[in-house]
């Protein structure tokens, strides 16, 4: 795994590096779910919902290096130059059947270009209403245009706003949170415990919540890392990797960061402050933020709110990527199709933003549940296809070779872009060619 990190900021033309992807991608996991999902899913499940948001997470790890290992496999090249895939792109060329990949586009364009925007914009200017008594229409105006102008930059200018901000707020987010664990290590192995138990109804105080703590770990955690929704393929195709298993261990890496890291550090915050009570029937950006700000003062509330407000800026980027590759895989690159979208997704912002979108929450929760059917059945149908580029993988780290260069040749009954993938590439890795080019000492 390391291996592949360290070639992880080489891009090329018409894609981005494997860390800028993986920043990307954070960006869309990263978002309102890490902290408001979590906030509900403790409280509608108990503690017990955080044991299953990890068995949630150690499938997605799987079922994330899969669709993303797919993804860059059917990439294709479009006449801009720009790489472009996804679960419509690999349903299309490795089952050959478009017309189910039409369905898995327009079923990703409604859920993250537009519903998963709206609720995402609710949640930010809620949040900031809240903190600094901040008018929503106020909010709404400043993220449609901030927005606004990431949107017309394309891929390259979003990638180059996560990879400034994803960071950061992924960092400070983590360290404030496990500054108040810090505070409260002796309750953290008790805890840890705690959820362990009532996972399994064994603890005498959550022990009938056993039922809720796993469907809300189970959906609170798919909405957080969107592993096997098909969302973070689109991201992932864009990389530039020598081989398309590199790509899927990066992305399988960013779903442990988001669910073990991120999450559980909300989760910890919340059940150590002191303050968590089963019978609360709040939302979930309040009980985080009254969870900090019972250990830490005041200023944690304003904390979670500017947290959220990073968090969500970035997704908003993410979701609408979502779309305008879905967009494109339909209509091809038609740019009055695309700004229309654009227009749509900001006045959706601002409707979301003022408007609270309830019903388009359990709108969402349908389609998210039809993108995952639709993409699992079609990982399924394409797992034999995976498991021979990871053996070809592996074959050349069991030769020595220490960056994997893949050759469509090897591959001819896939239906390939060899513009993405030519066959018999003669180009080595930096690392071997480097290591081919050192002199050997002359023997004495």
């Amino acid at each position: 795994m390391f291996s592949v990190f360290r070639d992880s900021l080489r891009s090329s033309a018409g894609q981005l590096s494997s860390f800028q992807a993986l920043m990307l991608s954070l960006a869309g996991r990263v978002g309102a779910g890490n902290i408001a999902g979590v906030g509900i899913a403790v409280t509608l499940g108990g503690p017990g919902a955080v044991f299953w948001m990890w068995v949630t997470a150690l499938v997605g790890m799987s079922s994330s290096f899969i669709e993303c290992s797919l993804a860059q496999l059917y990439k294709r090249k479009d006449s801009e130059g720009q790489f472009r895939g996804g679960p419509a792109f690999y349903i299309q060329h490795g089952l050959g059947k478009r017309w189910l990949g039409m369905v898995m586009a327009v079923l990703l364009l409604v859920t993250f270009g537009f519903a998963f925007n709206g609720l995402q914009s609710h949640a930010v200017t809620d949040s900031l209403k809240s903190a600094f008594n901040i008018d929503t229409r106020t909010t709404g105006i400043c993220l449609v245009v901030l927005l606004g102008l990431a949107f017309v930059g394309g891929i390259k200018r979003i990638a180059a706003i996560s990879d400034l901000l994803v960071p950061v707020k992924t960092l400070i987010y983590i360290a404030v949170t496990i500054y108040v664990i810090v505070l409260q290590i002796d309750h953290v192995p008790g805890m840890l415990m705690t959820i362990v138990r009532s996972a399994f109804g064994l603890d005498p105080v959550f022990g009938g919540l056993i039922g809720s703590a796993i469907v809300m770990g189970v959906k609170r955690g798919v909405f957080a890392n969107e592993a096997g929704l098909g969302s973070a393929p689109n991201v992932a195709a864009v990389a530039h990797v020598e081989h398309p298993v590199a790509q899927g261990v990066v992305q399988a890496f960013s779903v442990f960061l988001d669910t073990f890291v991120i999450c559980t550090c909300t989760a910890l915050l919340i059940l150590l402050s002191g303050i968590y009570d089963i019978s609360y029937d709040g939302n979930g950006i309040v009980l985080a933020q009254n969870s900090l700000a019972a250990v830490v003062g005041d200023w944690g509330r304003i904390f979670i709110s500017v947290a959220l407000a990073l968090f969500v800026f970035t997704s908003i980027l993410y979701n609408y990527y979502l779309g305008e590759n879905s967009l494109r895989f339909l209509f091809g690159e038609k740019i009055q199709t695309i700004i229309i979208y654009r227009i749509a997704v900001l006045v959706l912002i601002m409707w979301g933003a003022v408007v609270d979108l309830k019903d388009v929450l359990a709108f969402a929760d349908i389609t998210m549940t039809m993108l995952a059917f639709v993409n699992l059945i079609a990982l399924a149908m394409l797992f034999k296809v995976v498991k021979r580029i990871l053996n070809d993988y592996d074959s050349q780290r069991r030769a020595g070779i220490k960056t994997p260069v893949f050759d469509s040749s090897q591959f001819p009954d896939l239906d390939l872009d060899r513009n993405a993938w030519p066959a018999n590439p003669t180009r080595q890795s930096t690392q071997d060619a480097e290591a081919a080019a050192k002199p050997v000492p002359e023997a004495r």
